[in-house]
């Protein structure tokens, strides 16, 4: 069966990459884009539905219905991203207006509605913080045994955070959100920064794409040029992250990784380390009752850059 996925994102840049990859596979009917929903992180999220549906367009893929979710975390104040993504999440390379507007419900609301519709047979894949996950949770208590499988962008362990020296962005943005949602058995896939952070693409990739002359390898190689001088700060060369791209890869071919599986929580009341995510390596460790979580640990990098930049050009 085809993989039919229900994307949940705040398209940003490394969103937008993920969308480009996914896009051919769309077009030959490989993947079925059910629909997409946004949420506050790297941009607000009625600027997200914007940007998605921007991309998608882009890439000529029209008629994925695009829902505007949470605009704000469950207990914090809400922070944007503008300094790794844009003011306007693509790299403030000014594109137009997409031609279709986001639909009438909210993103939580979606992703009950379509899990009720299609049970069993939804990957969700969640590339921003979790916050709609969350509130379609509370919507729908039954939700985790209504998806095939969710696929969540997040966290870091034996990694560095990217926002804090522990925490990753999308679990910083709503700590909350993601411990309701690690807590709840959903058949989860993380795929931290331990893993994601390995896929590093330098300059000689990022010249590749430039050669390239497809639409999708024009619209990456033009907001890849503000994201690689946001990584400049943090790698000291050029190169970039392409996080989310690699949770979208495998969410349609797990094989390319290697998991642990273990129970994960968030920290929600550290100074210095709220937001991080955390599991107990201990082989005797009494986890309770917690649901475990499928936790990607190592990945086959060059496959994945190589199908990227083969997806773009």
């Amino acid at each position: 069966m085809k993989p039919r996925i229900l994307l949940d994102c705040d398209t940003g840049i490394d969103d937008a990459l993920a969308l480009l990859y996914l896009a051919p596979l769309i077009k030959t009917g490989e993947v079925d884009l059910v629909a997409a929903g946004t949420v506050h992180g790297n941009v607000a999220p009625e600027v997200g539905a914007l940007n998605t549906l921007r991309v998608l367009e882009d890439a000529g893929v029209r008629d994925v219905p695009v829902a505007v979710g949470a605009a704000r975390p469950m207990a914090q104040a809400v922070s944007l991203a503008a300094e790794v993504h844009g003011s306007d999440g693509l790299g403030e390379i000014g594109l137009g207006d997409p031609e279709g507007r986001p639909i009438g419900i909210s993103a939580p609301e979606q992703i009950v509605r379509l899990a009720r519709e299609n049970p069993g047979e939804l990957t969700l894949l969640a590339i921003g913080p979790l916050t709609n996950l969350a509130i379609a949770l509370l919507l729908e208590p039954a939700l985790p045994r209504m998806f095939r499988e969710v696929v969540i962008m997040g966290g870091a362990f034996a990694h560095q955070g990217n926002v804090t020296g522990h925490a990753e962005a999308n679990i910083w943005h709503d700590p909350e959100a993601a411990e309701l949602v690690f807590a709840a058995g959903w058949p989860i896939t993380l795929v931290p920064l331990d893993v994601t952070h390995a896929t590093v693409v330098d300059g000689e990739w990022l010249d590749r794409l430039a050669a390239g002359e497809t639409d999708r390898a024009r619209l990456a190689t033009r907001i890849l040029v503000f994201y690689a001088e946001a990584y400049r700060r943090q790698l000291g060369t050029r190169g970039v992250v392409i996080h989310d791209a690699l949770a979208a890869m495998l969410a349609l071919d797990p094989a390319l990784g290697e998991y642990a599986t273990r129970p994960v929580r968030v920290e929600l009341r550290g100074e210095h380390t709220r937001g991080t995510t955390l599991w107990d390596r201990r082989l005797h460790a009494d986890e309770g009752d917690r649901p475990p979580v499928k936790v990607a640990v190592n990945v086959d990098v060059e496959t994945f850059r190589e199908r990227l930049l083969a997806s773009l050009l």
